[in-house]
């Protein structure tokens, strides 16, 4: 089956939502409709739709002409077995002692490994992208450094791999997983049975450090945020306090050029920068609480 994609972007967040909304109303309609915040700073928005039929560009011009959007780049995608194609160039990901694997890679375990289970399905999140692999990195150094936490906490969890991480490495420790959404709670308890696993991390859906079970288990040795910069400098004060004296917190979701901005806020409120790496596009800091 053929399928088409037509792209664009546009300022604003309500303005791009909007025009999401009525790219849907198109004929022949989308299958899927997608707007999303372009993360560079530039405060673009991308709005895209997926059709089986191939799009009215008359139509595409109008939306993009009534929204101030630019001109939309229509493609025809080739079949593709998309899973396949993900198993095949998702190759496994060692970052020190974890090893983060799909199942068609069981066999490939190495011994003595912390083998994490994450299928391709789930593709973000699975340790490819810099920023987890960034965190995963960040929590080997540190473990060979000495850390040994007590109480962890994975803030914006997303799968969960990295509190299964810590949980896997620290069997006797209290480890917490939280995430604004909903269905990435879900996608989270998902894993940790996949992993035999399910009910060793608590999972809240929660938005930032406030909810009830994640204040009664503070403060804490270990904190995991990657996330995006924003919320990294919105929440530095409620991460201060929930973090332990002396104890550690590894942020990514931070683009290179963001990194210095993110440490001066962080060293405001009581931390001091031991590390930093980059990994392509993406920074992850390890950060210890004074």
């Amino acid at each position: 089956m053929t399928t088409w994609t037509a792209l664009t972007t546009l300022k604003g967040k309500d303005r791009a939502e909007a025009l999401g909304e009525a790219m849907e109303r198109l004929e022949p309609e989308p299958t899927g409709v997608g707007v999303f915040e372009v993360e560079d700073g530039s405060g673009l928005w991308e709005v895209g739709g997926y059709f089986v039929e191939q799009p009215d560009e008359a139509s595409l011009a109008l939306l993009s002409a009534a929204f101030g959007a630019g001109e939309f780049a229509i493609s025809e995608l080739p079949e593709t077995d998309w899973v396949a194609k993900v198993r095949r160039e998702l190759a496994p990901v060692v970052a020190g002692r974890f090893f983060v694997y799909g199942s068609h890679d069981a066999d490939k375990i190495p011994d003595g490994s912390i083998a994490l289970l994450i299928e391709a399905a789930m593709a973000f999140g699975t340790g490819h992208h810099g920023t987890t692999l960034g965190c995963l990195r960040a929590f080997d150094r540190l473990i060979d450094a000495g850390l040994a936490p007590k109480t962890a906490l994975d803030l914006g969890c997303g799968t969960a791999v990295l509190a299964m991480a810590a949980k896997r490495a620290f069997p006797d420790a209290e480890v917490l997983a939280s995430d604004i959404d909903a269905v990435a709670v879900e996608v989270a308890e998902a894993n940790l049975a996949a992993n035999d696993m399910a009910g060793a991390v608590a999972c809240h859906e929660a938005a930032g450090l406030d909810h009830p079970a994640l204040a009664a288990a503070a403060p804490y040795d270990l904190i995991f945020a990657n996330i995006l910069k924003g919320p990294l400098i919105e929440l530095s004060p409620s991460i201060a306090k929930a973090t332990a004296p002396g104890g550690v917190a590894i942020l990514s979701g931070i683009l290179n050029e963001q990194a210095d901005e993110v440490i001066e806020v962080y060293s405001r409120n009581g931390f001091n920068a031991e590390n930093r790496e980059e990994i392509v596009d993406w920074t992850t800091l390890i950060l210890r609480r004074g």
